[in-house]
Parts: C-alpha cells; sequence; structure tokens
C-alpha cells in the first residue's frame, strides 16, 4: 500500500502527467453524461417497462450492444449507437488496404497516408451511422412502444441527425483524448463503458447467491484467474534473437561486433478481432430469419440465437479460430519484415537475409497462431461455461469474451503509457518488480 500511494504522489508531481490525466477523466466524464441523456420525444418508461417483460435471449443481445455504448443502447439517449459505427468504418479500411491499391498506397505514405485514412474513416463513419440510426430506431425504440405519439417525418428527421451527431461527437472525444490525455481514447471510452456496468453485475450476483458466500468467494478467484491467464496471453511474446551486421566508418574498421536484439511476436497478435468478427457473423442469421418460422427461424433462432447453447458456442470457438489465422495474415507480413531486416542489415542467426528468413518467420507465425486461437475461443466460451455454473447473466458477460480482453489491453495500454512519463522523470515505474511487460526490453526491436 505504501509503495501504491508514492506512485500516485510520483504521478501528481509531473506536471504533464496530472493534466494528461484530468483532461482524460473529464472527457470521460462527459461522455458518460451524455450515455443518460434521452432522445427528445422518447417515452423511457416505455423503454423501460419493455425491457422487462422481454425473453432472456432479446435481453442478452440488448445488453451485450449496450455493453459497448456504456448503457446508452438500452438508455435511448444520444450516444446510443456510441462509437461502434466508428469501429466497423476502421475495419473496413483495413480490410480494403488488402484488396485495394489505392489505399495501400495511402499506408504507405507514412503520416500524411494516416491522415487522409483517418478523413475517409471519419466519411465512413457517418455513412454507416445513417444506416444503423433509422433501424435503431424501427427495430428497438419504436418496436418497444417508446415512440412519441406525433412521430413525424420532421421527428425522424431530426433524431437520426441528433444520433448521428452524438455517434460523431464520441469520436471526437475518443480522438481528443488520444492526442491530449492518455491512452487510446476511442478504446477507452469503450473500457468505461464496459466497467461501468461491472458493479452493478456484482452486485445482483451478490443478491442471487446473498446465502451462499461460498459460492461468491470461489467466484471472485475464478474471475481474478482468469483476468491473470488474459494479461499473460495478451503480454505474451515470442523473441526471434537477431544479429546486426558489423559497421565500417569511413576508413577504419569496425566500431564493435554485431549487437544482439529481439524481433518480438505476439502469441495474440490479433488481438480482440476474431472475436468480434465471429460475434458479427453469428448475429446475421438470426436477424435475417427472426419471425420466419417458415423459412427456417425456429431452428436458426433455436441453434444461433441462444449465446449459451453448445451448437452456438461450437460454431463461434471454429469462427475464432479460422479468422485469428485470417487477422493475423493481415497484421504480420513475413515477407516485409524479412525485407526490412535486409535493408538494415539484421539476420536470424542461422538463417538466409531475404526469402529463407520470410518462410523462417511465416512458419514459427503459424505455430505461435495456433495456441493464440485455442485463447481466444477458449474467452469467447468462458462466459456460457460461468452461466452453466450458476452465475448470472450480466456477470457471466464479464469472465471473457470481447469485453474481458478489451477491458484488459486497454488498462495495460494506459498503464504502460503513465509508466513511461515516470520513468522519463526517473522515477519508479507502476509496474517495477512485476512480470507485466510494461515497457519494451533492452535490445528488443519495435513491433511491425
Amino acid at each position: 500500500m505504501k509503495r501504491f500511494i508514492q506512485n500516485i504522489k510520483n504521478i501528481w508531481k509531473v506536471e504533464e502527467l496530472r493534466k494528461r490525466i484530468i483532461l482524460t477523466l473529464s472527457l470521460i466524464l462527459v461522455y458518460r453524461i451524455g450515455s443518460f441523456i434521452i432522445l427528445p420525444g422518447v417515452n423511457y418508461d416505455a423503454l423501460v417497462d419493455a425491457q422487462a417483460n422481454n425473453n432472456d435471449q432479446q435481453n442478452m443481445l440488448e445488453t451485450l450492444l449496450s455493453l459497448f455504448s456504456g448503457g446508452g443502447f438500452t438508455n435511448a439517449s444520444l450516444m446510443a449507437l456510441g462509437i461502434m459505427p466508428y469501429i466497423s468504418a476502421s475495419i473496413i479500411m483495413q480490410l480494403l488496404g488488402i484488396a485495394v491499391p489505392a489505399v495501400q498506397k495511402m499506408q504507405n505514405e507514412g503520416e500524411s497516408g494516416r491522415k487522409r485514412i483517418n478523413n475517409y474513416t471519419r466519411i465512413l463513419t457517418i455513412v454507416i451511422c445513417a444506416l444503423q440510426a433509422p433501424s435503431y430506431l424501427k427495430l428497438y425504440v419504436e418496436s418497444k412502444g417508446a415512440l412519441p405519439a406525433d412521430a413525424g417525418s420532421l421527428w425522424w428527421a431530426q433524431t437520426i441527425t441528433v444520433l448521428i451527431a452524438g455517434s460523431m461527437f464520441a469520436v471526437w472525444l475518443g480522438e481528443r483524448i488520444t492526442d491530449k490525455g492518455i491512452g487510446n481514447g476511442i478504446s477507452l471510452l469503450i473500457t468505461v463503458g464496459i466497467l461501468a456496468r461491472l458493479p452493478e453485475a456484482f452486485m445482483v450476483e451478490l443478491g442471487v447467491n446473498s446465502g451462499n458466500l461460498i459460492q461468491i468467494v470461489l467466484e471472485i478467484v475464478a474471475f481474478m484467474v482468469v483476468v491473470l491467464g488474459t494479461i499473460l496471453i495478451v503480454q505474451g511474446v515470442r523473441r526471434i534473437p537477431l544479429n546486426t551486421a558489423k559497421r565500417v566508418v569511413g576508413s577504419r574498421a569496425t566500431e564493435e561486433q554485431g549487437a544482439r536484439s529481439y524481433l518480438p511476436i505476439k502469441v495474440n497478435a490479433s488481438g480482440v478481432m476474431p472475436i468480434i468478427f465471429a460475434q458479427a457473423i453469428m448475429t446475421i442469421p438470426v436477424m435475417i430469419f427472426a419471425g420466419n418460422p417458415e423459412e427456417g427461424g425456429n431452428f436458426i433462432q433455436s441453434t444461433l440465437g441462444n449465446i449459451y447453447g453448445l451448437s452456438y458456442n461450437v460454431l463461434l470457438a471454429v469462427l475464432i479460430i479460422v479468422f485469428t489465422y485470417f487477422y493475423t495474415a493481415i497484421m504480420i507480413n513475413p515477407r516485409k519484415i524479412a525485407d526490412d531486416l535486409k535493408r538494415s542489415g539484421g539476420f536470424i542467426p542461422g538463417v538466409r537475409p531475404g526469402e529463407e528468413t520470410a518462410e523462417y518467420i511465416d512458419s514459427l507465425v503459424s505455430r505461435i497462431t495456433f495456441p493464440g486461437s485455442l485463447f481466444l475461443a477458449a474467452i469467447a466460451i468462458l462466459p456460457a461455461i460461468a452461466k452453466l455454473s450458476g452465475v448470472n447473466d450480466a456477470f457471466a458477460m464479464f469472465f471473457g469474451g470481447t469485453s474481458l480482453l478489451i477491458m484488459v489491453g486497454v488498462v495495460l495500454d494506459t498503464l504502460q503509457q503513465i509508466e513511461s512519463y515516470l520513468l522519463n522523470r526517473h522515477m519508479d515505474g507502476l509496474m517495477e518488480g512485476t512480470r507485466v511487460r510494461g515497457r519494451r526490453q533492452p535490445g528488443e526491436m519495435s513491433g511491425f
């Protein structure tokens, strides 16, 4: 505890870090307030009554969507769409970078290309919001009888505009946090929305099992073990040893023998994206066949509509493993890494530079990706296992899935940035003496 208090004092002593943290907390507060401001004319009481009468599957789907908007989705607030349209636009731009040469060219243009891609991403976000806003009002708000009685064309137009503006304002808040605050702003907003629901879910679990203290303790211990395992895998890196060729300066001989460094390859290089892709694909047939029993809707609803069912989780795990390999292939380009090493004079001991190095890295990445994909699949189905073990729906969602990976990844990234500020001021880092990789190890090359 004494060390923790001293770290807090060190953080407060660094003026720039102090200002960044205060700004970050202030912008997060603005986002949270926006998540509770109801859209003009919407009957919030009707929403609450309809949610209480929904079946479990509908409630879980709504809870899952609301989880990433900080409750804005179920509240029908100004921030109902949250920043998920921006995430979708970013994913689309990444995929276009594989297939469209013009986007590939922008990706290789450095800072100017990155700014152009960001502008196109924002434009695409507005388009996605314009498509999602009327669907949200129709399928969620109107279906629950929460629309105003005199809702005409003007109300629809202004409400859709408000939803688009709210989503873009959330994106602006995230970008300001990234530029002027601490941590990745977009990811922080998602994480705050997830964490905001954790105390309520835990209190519900306490109420359900108030007479069984042992089960509560076991659930807390299990949750901590899952979080610890997630941290270890997220931080897991396979370091490939590298040698740097000798340097000749002018007419002098080499100034030193080639230095030893490392090329880090993450066990979970794809991050949370395979789970997002898989869950999105699993949702599509449910939405298409909803209300069409004559076209196989009942079968789809019974197999894919139950997120705790065996069929759903088996298919989800298979899709996650496939998408992990797919997204890792997008993130890691062995040939480009080999070319960069060759130009910089680096080489892997015992492996020839060029094509042989690319093949070696590719085979190594393939072997590492397999356990990483199994881990992601296990994390994705842990909520179903927790549910079968007696944990309530809301609290079970925190035992795995997208929410847990996002929380762990964002918290670690934010802590690493804070530690960098402390180390630059010659202070002890937050992760000093821990086994968490808070900063790059000596001799370790940057990622790819």
